[in-house]
């Protein structure tokens, strides 16, 4: 199953989302983000894994000492480590809609690519553009040049981004479009869903690219999509 899910990078997040509704049976499958994303693919076309969560903030410096703020860090970068693979590291900025400190930069891309995950899903702060590692996407809510203070305040907790909470150990999709949440239940009936879908986008789609298509070729085509679609 997990080869499975990695492959599900190769579809956007829309056609995702598309086929859950395919697979469930009928429209009104509501766990995915609003509002508009700013993106680094970075060559990538979509991440997918099981949430790996974390908050975040830095308008201020700490409370806690030095060594807490450490020690609390080097856990994360354990508990980013340690899930069942693939992974997507969710990150909430507490500081919404204030939020100015980058923690998605050239070396975190760097570090949760090397710890084996697929992408970053956060509301925070995105930098270092020209910089980020290939093949390690991010999904972020706004564009800044500092870290400021920014610090991990805890880890492993559901997390709210662009008003979708997401639990630990969820399974994620993400690309530039937002993210949705791909039900458990839902995941053996995926791969026959993404067919069907893609297949009945054809009926439209094939027919409205040919030199000839009119409005008799698409009433005719919608006809036979309708019968086909969710």
């Amino acid at each position: 199953m997990n080869e499975f899910i990695r492959s599900l990078v190769r579809f956007d997040t829309p056609t995702i989302s598309n086929a859950i509704e395919v697979a469930q049976g009928g429209r009104g499958y509501d766990r995915f983000t609003r509002g508009t994303p700013v993106h680094a693919m970075n060559g990538a076309k979509a991440m997918c894994g099981y949430a790996r969560t974390a908050k975040l903030t830095g308008l201020k410096p700490p409370a806690e000492s030095p060594e807490v703020i450490k020690a609390r860090r080097l856990d994360y970068y354990r508990y980013m480590a340690a899930g069942d693979e693939p992974t997507v590291c969710v990150v909430e900025d507490l500081d919404v809609p204030n939020a100015v400190c980058a923690w998605w930069g050239e070396v975190h891309s760097a570090v949760h690519k090397g710890l084996g995950m697929s992408g970053a899903l956060t509301n925070g702060v995105l930098r270092d553009l020209d910089e980020l590692d290939q093949g390690f996407p991010i999904v972020a809510g706004s564009i800044g040049p500092s870290h400021l203070f920014v610090h991990v305040t805890e880890f492993d907790t559901p997390v709210t981004i662009f008003d979708l909470t997401i639990h630990p150990g969820e399974l994620v999709h993400a690309d530039q479009h937002g993210a949705v949440i791909i039900p458990e239940d839902v995941l053996p009936k995926l791969g026959a869903a993404i067919e069907t879908l893609l297949a009945s986008e054809q009926i439209i789609l094939g027919p409205a690219r040919e030199p000839d298509f009119d409005i008799d070729k698409l009433l005719a085509a919608w006809k036979e999509f309708e019968k086909a679609r969710t």
